[in-house]
């Protein structure tokens, strides 16, 4: 289709809008577009219809088809209630939670939900104001609901919000569900939505749960007298306007932590995100302020949570006293480690216990959970597959603990999904052992290195938007999976992984790989220890590599040296698969 056919289809559509039985600021909003000469807006806004992936919606705020407002949610959530209708047939009282963010429209997404599902009979527990993704996982299961939805963009920057769509597990949903409700949202048109609430079957919800919530939290404890110790550790935490701003500190005090200092303009909720470029604890920029903060009153440790508290970062001074932030796959590891190493020092560990990482989080982990004969189980990119993980063991194994490299933790298994607040308490209790044992985190994180190995994890985003976009990754991937690199860095590729066809070639000799599904990842592992991980991006226009190489670390003095051998051979891997 060329530019003057694909107007013409966008300009048919948005005269729907236009004539369509749509609010009067949405037509206003769409006829602006339509007498801009500019047609680039117009375009972006109608060319497709956003689409509900198996992890929900994820757009930009505005009129349009492909955008994020109150009529695309009311189709999703249309769609989201016929299939919770079928699948749930014949049985009395279904009900779903219903959760929402800081963001702006977060609050009016959220009403709409809960509006939709009441006039198709169905019971919504609507949350009172914002509340963590992780609490909206454990009230679905606390309250015996069979789905849940909370409208959140996580970390994304403030003109996108999002709909994340949740089973009767707590998690995100998976097959058959998922594209049992993709099909089902697929058939909806919005004169099909049913906008009116039945107002008898909205319940409104609050206190109760934090409470409940809040001592759930409590059970990923590990050792309460390293706390009782160490209440006065000295903690800086900032919420980036989000709703972690009124959970975390009470939970954190329930642990028994009495020293805890707030950022006061990030404790200001506002979707807008005024104090940062982008509300990403993974940028050092939007850490920024809990770093001059902890400066200030010379604190231990600076932790933040994403705008809906399901990640978090960590702030920590190194051995120049300088703050650094420990990466996701550092944090993954931390706590893996210290639940591991304690639980075993307490006679908690009795063989039956697992670990959960994904495929392109630190093999490190698996280093240490091999030597420590705790099981460990890879999964795909996305919480969801962790959740399935526990979903599957659950009676028969004790999940104690599973991460992403993306900043991602959970270290209980009441919610299924990530869960900041219950990290965040267990990155305090580690920071409060290292101090017992005279270390700071840092140098926790140099004795790790030094008992199981150096190695260095580097994510790289190649983004590539629109529809040629979208064709150039594919045919990125294409290439890959039948031409594969035969060397990285140095070293002889000796292992390829193909997820999307489920088969390996370790030393020359293909086998099957034992997966759940299916998933269009490749890896590559080096003689050496280089793994290279290639993946589309399910959310945004981006293709993603993961780099992880090994270094030699015989002391902490020793670490800048291996951080850069490792960057080397980084650079030369990312030259081999022709990204650099």
């Amino acid at each position: 289709m060329d530019n003057k056919e694909l107007l013409t289809e966008v300009e048919k559509v948005a005269n729907l809008w236009l004539t369509g039985n749509f609010d009067a600021d949405t037509k206003a909003e769409v006829k602006a577009m339509m007498d801009n000469p500019d047609k680039t807006e117009l375009i972006d806004a109608f060319y497709r219809t956003l689409e509900f992936g198996t992890g929900g919606l994820r757009g930009i705020m505005g009129a349009g088809t492909n955008r994020m407002n109150k009529y695309v949610v009311g189709m999703a959530t249309q769609g989201f209630a016929n299939y919770i209708n079928k699948a749930f047939k014949g049985r009395k009282g279904v009900s779903v939670v219903v959760g929402h963010d800081c963001r702006n429209n977060s609050r009016l997404f959220a009403e709409t939900v809960a509006n939709i599902f009441s006039a198709n009979g169905i019971k919504v527990f609507l949350f009172e104001g914002l509340r963590p993704t992780p609490e909206i996982s454990f009230a679905i299961r606390q309250l015996g609901c069979q789905a849940g939805v909370n409208i959140t963009a996580s970390h994304n920057p403030k003109e996108y919000n999002g709909y994340k769509a949740y089973w009767e597990d707590g998690a995100q949903v998976l097959a058959p569900h998922d594209t049992g409700i993709i099909d089902e949202v697929n058939k909806v048109k919005v004169e099909d939505v049913k906008f009116e609430p039945n107002k008898d079957l909205i319940q409104i919800i609050g206190g109760e749960l934090d409470y409940d919530y809040m001592v759930a939290v409590k059970e990923a404890m590990v050792d309460q007298d390293v706390i009782l110790r160490q209440k006065d550790l000295n903690i800086v935490y900032s919420p980036l306007h989000g709703t972690g701003r009124v959970i975390i500190p009470m939970c954190l005090r329930s642990w028994g932590f009495q020293n805890i200092h707030v950022v006061p303009e990030q404790m200001v909720i506002d979707g807008n995100f005024p104090t940062v470029k982008s509300p990403n604890p993974e940028n050092s920029e939007a850490m920024t302020m809990g770093m001059n903060l902890g400066t200030k009153v010379n604190a231990d440790l600076v932790i933040a949570s994403d705008p809906d508290a399901d990640r978090l970062a960590i702030v920590c001074r190194d051995d120049k006293g300088q703050w650094v932030i420990i990466n996701g796959n550092q944090t993954c590891m931390m706590f893996c480690y210290y639940i591991i190493t304690n639980m075993k020092k307490l006679g908690k560990l009795k063989g039956n216990e697992f670990l959960v990482k994904t495929i392109v989080t630190s093999e490190l982990i698996r280093e240490i959970a091999d030597r420590n004969k705790v099981r460990l189980y890879d999964e795909y990119t996305g919480f969801k597959w962790i959740a399935y993980r526990i979903r599957e063991l659950e009676g028969k194994e004790k999940y104690i603990g599973g991460g992403e490299e993306s900043f991602g933790f959970l270290p209980y298994d009441k919610v299924r999904d990530k869960d900041s607040p219950a990290s965040i308490c267990l990155i305090c209790e580690i920071a409060a052992w290292a101090k017992d044992n005279g270390m700071t985190l840092y140098e926790l994180l140099m004795k790790i290195y030094l008992e199981y190995g150096f190695q260095k994890e580097k994510a790289v985003s190649v983004v590539k938007p629109g529809k040629s976009g979208a064709d150039e990754i594919k045919a990125m991937m294409e290439q890959f999976r039948q031409n594969p690199p035969k060397q990285m860095a140095g070293s002889p590729v000796v292992t390829v992984k193909d997820f999307k066809t489920l088969r390996q070639v370790v030393n020359g000799k293909e086998s099957d790989i034992v997966m759940p599904d299916k998933s269009n990842v490749l890896q590559y592992f080096t003689a050496d220890g280089t793994k290279v991980s290639v993946r589309p991006s399910g959310t945004e226009p981006k293709i993603k590599f993961y780099f992880e190489a090994k270094a030699s670390m015989k002391s902490a003095a020793d670490y800048a040296a291996a951080d850069a051998e490792a960057d080397k051979k980084i650079a030369q891997a990312l030259k081999d698969m022709g990204v650099a």
